[in-house]
C-alpha cells in the first residue's frame, strides 16, 4: 500500500486519555506544553474521574489554547478514550501518550520528521521507564521495560503510551478496539500491518514512563493483561485461539532480559515476582473466561 506521509512535520494532534489522576496528567501536560513543534493540540480525555483530575485539566485548558478536555463518560475503559480523542481531533498525525509521562521539549518534532522522512504511517517511540522512587518492585518493571522495536519487528504493534499514527490509517481500518480492557494497542497494530502500511521505530524519540513501584499496582496490571487477552480470544477466535485456551506462559517482561542484576538475592527476588506476575496473568485470564461478558459495542471495521 502507498504510503501516506506528508512533507509537513507538524500538523498534529496529541490525544492522552485519564482516569482519576490528578498529578499525572498535570506532569504529562506540563511537559507536552513546551514542545518546539508549534502546528499541535493537546486532547486530554477524562474517563469519568470523580476527583480533582478535571479541575486540573481546566487550569491548562485555560493557561493554553492548545489544550481541550473530552469528556468519555459512557463507555469505561482507555481505548473508548482514546476513540474519543480519534473522533474530535483534527490533526493530519495523531499522537497518543499516557498521562504521567513526559517527555523532550523535541520529542514531538523528532518524531514526525522521522515519520516523513521514513515515509512511515504508523510510528513506534523509544520507551524509556524511570523509577519515581527506590524499590524492589520498580527496579524489577524497570528492568522488564518497553521492548518497542521488538514488539514492532515480531508481533508488529507499539504500545498506546508511545505511539503516532497517521489519521488515513484510522479512516481505512476503523479505531481502537472499545470493548478490551487491554491489548487493544496489539490487536490494532496486527490490523495496521495486515492492511499494508508501515510501520516503524524511532529510537530518537523518547517518552519517558514511570516505572511501577509497587506490588499492588504491578499485579493489577497482570490482571488486566490476563483479562484483556481473554476478550481477543472472545472476540478474535481467528487470530488469538478458542477461549478457554490461555497463551503458553511467559515472563511478563516477554523475553527483555538487558540489565540482568549480579546479585543472587535481586536475581532470586526477581524469579519470585516474575512467577507472582505470571500467575497474576493467569489469574485475570480465568476471571475474564468465567465471569467476563461480551459487550454489544462496535467492533471496528476491518
Amino acid at each position: 500500500m502507498d504510503s501516506l506521509w506528508t512533507s509537513d512535520p507538524c500538523e498534529t494532534s496529541v490525544i492522552v486519555p485519564v482516569y482519576e489522576d490528578p498529578d499525572g496528567i498535570r506532569t504529562t501536560l506540563e511537559s507536552l506544553t513546551i514542545q518546539s513543534c508549534e502546528q499541535k493540540h493537546h486532547y486530554v480525555v477524562d474517563n469519568g474521574s470523580t476527583d480533582e483530575t478535571r479541575t486540573v485539566i481546566r487550569s491548562y485548558t485555560q493557561a493554553h489554547d492548545s489544550v481541550t478536555l473530552l469528556l468519555e463518560n459512557e463507555i469505561e475503559g482507555s481505548y473508548a478514550a482514546r476513540n474519543k480523542g480519534i473522533q474530535h481531533a483534527d490533526g493530519h498525525v495523531l499522537a497518543f501518550l499516557d498521562a504521567d509521562e513526559t517527555v523532550d521539549d523535541d520529542w514531538l518534532e523528532t518524531a514526525l520528521n522521522a515519520m516523513n522522512e521514513r515515509k512511515i504511517d504508523y510510528l513506534g517511540c523509544n520507551v524509556e521507564l524511570t523509577l519515581p522512587e527506590d524499590s524492589l518492585v520498580g527496579r524489577y518493571n524497570a528492568r522488564t521495560g518497553f521492548p518497542v522495536e521488538r514488539y514492532l519487528e515480531e508481533e508488529h504493534y507499539a504500545p498506546t503510551c508511545a505511539l503516532l499514527v497517521r489519521r488515513e490509517v484510522f479512516e481505512d481500518i476503523g479505531l481502537f478496539d472499545a470493548r478490551l480492557i487491554s491489548g487493544g494497542d496489539r490487536e490494532f497494530g496486527e490490523r495496521v500491518y495486515e492492511a499494508g502500511y508501515d510501520q516503524g521505530y524511532a529510537e530518537d524519540a523518547v517518552v519517558f514512563h514511570p516505572a511501577r513501584t509497587s506490588f499492588g499496582s504491578l499485579a493489577k496490571k497482570n490482571f488486566r493483561v490476563g483479562r484483556g487477552f481473554c476478550q481477543k480470544q472472545r472476540y478474535y477466535p481467528e487470530r488469538y485461539g478458542k477461549p478457554g485456551i490461555p497463551p503458553t506462559p511467559s515472563d511478563p517482561s516477554d523475553g527483555n532480559d538487558e540489565g540482568e542484576p549480579n546479585s543472587l538475592y535481586i536475581r532470586l527476588a526477581f524469579t519470585i515476582l516474575s512467577i507472582t506476575m505470571l500467575a497474576c496473568r493467569g489469574l485475570g485470564y480465568y476471571y475474564e473466561f468465567l465471569f467476563g461478558e461480551e459487550h454489544d459495542l462496535e467492533a471496528p471495521t476491518r
